[in-house]
């Protein structure tokens, strides 16, 4: 299977990181192909220009490029931090630029956008790994989870995948390493799990 990796994180000593080389290693021992984004070191503008608002727009090649491996995935793994509920700007505007229509949804004839769209991601799954620095009570009763909603209905669910988990670590700034230690076991038997 060709699974996409896209990671949204500064620090190369953090701990998504850590799950990214992890999630990679796994995929590689099952011999799935993989297509990795370090958004950050990549550089990833995540500005959406107007000029990239049509279906059929010319879009730079690197663009064209992320679009392409997205509509060839069979699964997709994301991993960034929980900052403000939201993913990294850089994670949301990988979003913005390359869920885009035409690639993850597209509209029923006739339909000019006020309608509900059609996903069109051959992908069957997706996992989405968060770190965050916030009690889970907390993020539940007093945030709603944004987060969960935003991959799962939002995001997945909307472009057509089916089968979604995602996972939280937390509190990331006072783990131990053996938490640590035993958050990477789950992440590798989420995979396992799914791919």
């Amino acid at each position: 299977m060709n699974i996409s990796v896209i990671l949204g994180h500064p620090n190369i000593m953090s701990f998504n990181h850590t799950i990214a080389r992890t999630a990679i290693e796994i995929l590689k021992s099952r011999r799935h192909a993989i297509f990795f984004h370090d958004l950050y070191a990549e550089g990833f503008d995540p500005n959406l220009p107007y000029t990239e608002f049509e279906a059929n727009a010319d879009l730079p090649t690197d663009i064209r490029d992320y679009c392409e491996e997205v509509k060839a995935s069979n699964g997709f793994i994301i991993i960034h931090p929980n900052w403000w509920s939201q993913p990294p700007a850089v994670m949301k505007g990988w979003i913005d630029r390359v869920f885009r229509p035409g690639v993850a949804y597209k509209f029923l004839e006739g339909d000019r956008g006020e309608g509900i769209p059609v996903g069109l991601l051959k992908a069957e799954s997706a996992i989405v790994f968060n770190t965050s620095n916030t009690p889970a009570e907390r993020e539940t009763k007093v945030f709603g989870d944004p987060l969960e909603t935003l991959w799962k209905n939002c995001i997945f669910g909307l472009c057509g995948v089916k089968r979604f988990v995602r996972k939280k670590y937390r509190i990331i700034v006072t783990s131990t390493p053996q938490q640590r230690k035993a958050w990477l076991k789950d992440v590798e038997q989420t995979i396992l799990d799914f791919y």
